[in-house]
């Protein structure tokens, strides 16, 4: 199937010609056709996927119809869960829309000033993506009308809800017309997210195209055993002389962590960054720049970046530390081997991580394999497990006057 069948408006068509697209991804080609047949829709994509595409091509082809309403906001609203999501959205949205010159979309989160953000809503747009503390906060100020909103999108739910805005999700929904369509995307499709959408979507059609725990059979997945933190020093060091390993993201535990080894990969004379919660959304947003420029060659992060990033010339991902939930493992490594590409996901284990790889393998259904560089084997043995050995029936002597309690 070709884009050209998807009964999509031909100035998208155009834009995505230039964008050198010619046929749709399994989300999209499941997911477009639903969507503009007006049907309510519950979908779960593995992360790289192309789910952005999924329900931004068919939001533009619905806003070339005029509107029923006329208001001063939005009529297709797109909720996410952090800025780098909302930014990478929004910039999604105005490559599609190139050509359609009535299309505007503003994107609104927090850690900036207001200035901006209050200038582009007091102008006229289509399409708001917005994280839910700003768009909260908008709405206290009257600086947004949600009433003409016709397509409300809730992308990476499952996030939203580990995040904790299960409660501005469903004040945010109270606000938007009962005669919407709903979308609700999601790396897995399990209870809390069930729920959720029971109460925001009508009788949707569920897509799981990719589960979160299949395989990235794009993407080369390797442990090695560490002893210690100088053991992971000695293999990253080895692992970014690699001239093969081009741009990389290299996951840690902390904020402190992540600083920590950038300082160390600079002093090497790597060109490095960091990417964490701390830093302002100006400091993230150059980091991001300069990764996209490749100005950066490695960028060292926490679980911050392990979704909304798409830099499809990130090589590798590497576990510095491993992540404590299997579903994060899946999303970090997800920022390589994108769009079709393929990557390499490189992971440490100390033998106190033993439990964590063994999540991951049942979450992912697959074993990953282990790897040794010659020279820099691990010194320190895990101790093996054996079963516990049946407990011996105590044996209680029978009471005599040796034995009976003094009174």
């Amino acid at each position: 199937m070709a884009f050209t069948e998807l009964s999509l408006h031909p100035l998208i068509l155009k834009a995505i010609e230039e964008m050198g697209h010619t046929t749709p991804t399994p989300i999209q080609k499941e997911a477009i056709p639903s969507i503009l047949k007006g049907c309510d829709l519950r979908a779960s994509a593995q992360t790289g996927t192309g789910k952005t595409a999924a329900f931004i091509l068919p939001a533009l082809h619905k806003l070339m119809t005029p509107a029923a309403k006329k208001t001063r906001g939005p009529r297709v609203l797109v909720l996410t869960p952090t800025r780098e999501l909302a930014m990478q959205i929004a910039v999604e949205a105005a490559k599609y829309s190139k050509y359609l010159s009535k299309t505007k979309t503003v994107c609104i989160y927090g850690g900036i000033p207001y200035g901006v953000q209050n200038r582009d809503l007091s102008r006229p747009y289509e399409i708001l993506v917005a994280t839910p503390g700003r768009l909260i906060d908008q709405l206290e100020r009257g600086r947004i009308d949600l009433s003409g909103v016709e397509l409300f999108i809730l992308d990476e739910a499952d996030r939203m809800l580990d995040m904790g805005f299960i409660e501005p999700v469903q004040e945010i929904a109270a606000a938007l017309p009962a005669s919407r369509q709903t979308l609700l995307f999601s790396a897995t499709l399990k209870g809390s997210v069930i729920n959720l959408s029971k109460n925001l979507l009508k009788n949707p059609l569920e897509i799981s195209v990719a589960h979160a725990h299949e395989k990235h059979e794009q993407i080369d997945q390797r442990v090695h055993k560490v002893d210690n933190i100088n053991h992971k020093y000695q293999l990253l060091d080895h692992f970014l002389s690699d001239e093969t390993v081009y741009q990389t993201i290299i996951f840690t535990a902390t904020k402190h962590q992540a600083d920590q080894l950038t300082d160390k990969l600079v002093d090497q004379g790597h060109k490095a960054a960091a990417l964490h919660g701390d830093m302002n959304q100006r400091q993230r947003t150059r980091t991001l720049t300069r990764l996209r420029r490749s100005e950066i060659r490695i960028l060292v992060a926490t679980d911050v970046a392990a979704r909304g990033i798409d830099v499809q010339t990130i090589t590798h991902v590497i576990n510095f530390d491993l992540p404590m939930s299997p579903e994060d493992y899946v999303h970090r490594i997800g920022r390589t081997g994108r769009a079709g590409a393929t990557g390499t996901a490189l992971s440490f284990a100390a033998p106190k991580d033993r439990h964590l790889v063994k999540r991951i393998e049942q979450f992912t259904g697959q074993s990953l394999s282990f790897h040794v560089i010659q020279g820099m084997e691990p010194q320190i043995q895990e101790k093996k497990s054996f079963p516990r050995p049946k407990r011996k029936p105590s044996f209680r002597p029978k009471r005599s006057h040796f034995n009976k309690p003094k009174r």
